[in-house]
């Protein structure tokens, strides 16, 4: 929807009540808060890779969406969604038919109590707090390349899934991360202006010389709002401004689609504490969560060709 606006997404939206939660339905994406008072967002990232693809397929298999997308070169993106819109799968597949497993969202750890909370502690940090978070405005390419391949700051007992990442603070905080605070957006808006998106020049540098030297990685992109306004516009509005960045990303600075995933916390995670309008607080984070989804382990070889994933 071009040029709207966070009031145009709340005239549309439905609330419905499902298993005791609260269900808001938006065109693109669906807002839940649990009995518990915990409220998050989940969107459908597929927009992304329309760009630029030369063709695109969907199929459905035993409730679960396959979508191919095809690019120019011949290569594919599948992603394969379940029946409630989370995502399974992601491959992509070389025009030789060699496949790599991008992400992997269907493993699910021996020792795992369902959901997709993570109840765990704090990690404990001893790196300095400012190669910790990170402030791209401050620093130089090299410290950003090298704070988006670096290490967590703990030891990984296990893989996590995708979804226990999104939505576990702490586990997302095993990770170093880099505050885009070159993006300043306008209250109320998830539109980057031409002039900060160029200043996402050294960001996109850093993200494409970490997937040349492994395809595998996965980013999330993380968006954010200040305390300004309800809880539910403001999920809906920093996923979207999660979203905007990585298809800028994408669009002006060729970072591959697939190594990158994109949510939105709304006011839960202020970087200023201040109840009233900040432009810090309207922000994109940006984290290399590859080691969490892998469980530590170094980078991965590609498989040999011709291996298929699980289906």
């Amino acid at each position: 929807m071009i040029g709207a606006t966070i009031a145009d997404y709340r005239n549309q939206r439905r609330e419905s009540i499902e298993g005791g939660r609260t269900v808001y339905t938006e065109p693109d994406r669906i807002i839940i808060r649990d009995p518990g008072g915990q409220t998050y967002v989940r969107g459908n990232d597929l927009y992304r890779f329309r760009y630029g693809a030369r063709d695109i397929r969907t199929d459905t298999v035993g409730g679960d969406t396959r979508t191919v997308v095809i690019r120019p070169d011949g290569s594919e993106i599948v992603t394969v969604v379940g029946p409630d819109g989370r995502l399974l799968r992601r491959i992509r597949r070389d025009p030789g038919g060699r496949e790599i497993i991008i992400i992997d969202n269907s493993y699910r750890d021996p020792q795992s109590v369902g959901g997709f909370y993570v109840d765990a502690p704090p990690p404990v940090v001893n790196i300095p707090y400012d190669r910790y978070i990170v402030d791209a405005e401050e620093a130089s390419p090299d410290v950003i390349y090298q704070t988006m391949v670096a290490p967590p700051v703990q030891r990984i007992n296990r893989r996590y899934t995708l979804d226990e990442i999104r939505y576990s603070p702490n586990v997302r905080m095993q990770m170093p991360s880099i505050d885009l605070n070159t993006i300043n957006f306008e209250t109320g808006s998830w539109t980057i202006p031409p002039d900060q998106a160029a200043k996402l020049q050294s960001i996109a540098d850093g993200l494409n010389r970490a997937i040349q030297a492994n395809p595998r990685v996965v980013f999330l992109i993380e968006g954010h709002t200040d305390a300004v306004g309800n809880d539910v516009d403001n999920l809906s509005l920093s996923d979207r401004r999660a979203q905007s960045a990585a298809e800028l990303l994408t669009q002006q600075f060729g970072v591959p689609a697939e190594n990158l995933t994109s949510q939105g916390y709304g006011e839960q995670y202020l970087k200023e504490q201040t109840q009233g309008p900040s432009a810090i607080n309207r922000r994109v984070t940006v984290r290399n969560i590859t080691p969490l989804l892998n469980g530590g382990q170094a980078s991965l070889p590609p498989p040999p060709p011709g291996t298929a994933p699980p289906r």
